[in-house]
């Protein structure tokens, strides 16, 4: 969804047009698919995990993340904003750019810090027996069929706006 929404970036950039719903559409996805499912289940379920493990919430990788949670969920609002303004999808292009380079960064930390402590501080049975719980939330917070509705949203965004 990055790729996508640095695609219609530029082309809002370079004056071209796209189609207020599926503006909206990403929007959704960022709201629901990205926030309430997938760092609901961080928030919800591996934080406090590693909390109990003895991994501070503070001055760490936890603090991190849910710092930059709240950051994400500021850009999501500024590009809600900015839809619904009559500024036009223009004011859309820099929170939009911002929220990129955020999530960017987000997911490499997750990738190469967060998840490796987890994985070294939980062990994998436990990470196997927490995939059950994350079901669970996901099911609860965005409903059945849902994420396979976001999936396909997003694959058939990314074969309109991203090339090959």
């Amino acid at each position: 969804m990055l790729g996508v929404m640095r695609a219609l970036a530029t082309r809002i950039e370079a004056g071209g047009t796209v189609p207020a719903a599926e503006l909206a559409g990403i929007l959704d996805f960022l709201k629901i698919f990205a926030d309430k499912c997938h760092h609901g289940k961080e928030e919800d379920i591996l934080f406090p995990a590693l909390e109990a493990a003895g991994m501070p919430r503070e001055g760490g990788p936890i603090g991190v993340m849910l710092h930059e949670h709240a950051l994400g969920r500021g850009r999501i609002r500024d590009m809600d904003a900015a839809l619904a303004g009559s500024a036009g999808p223009r004011s859309f292009v820099a929170p939009a750019l911002d929220y990129i380079e955020l999530l960017t960064q987000h997911i490499a930390k997750e990738n190469n810090v967060l998840f490796p402590m987890a994985e070294r501080l939980l062990g994998t049975p436990a990470l196997t027996a927490m995939h059950e719980a994350f079901e669970r939330l996901e099911e609860e917070r965005i409903g059945p069929g849902r994420h396979e509705a976001f999936h396909r949203l997003l694959d058939d965004l990314a074969a309109e706006y991203l090339p090959g």
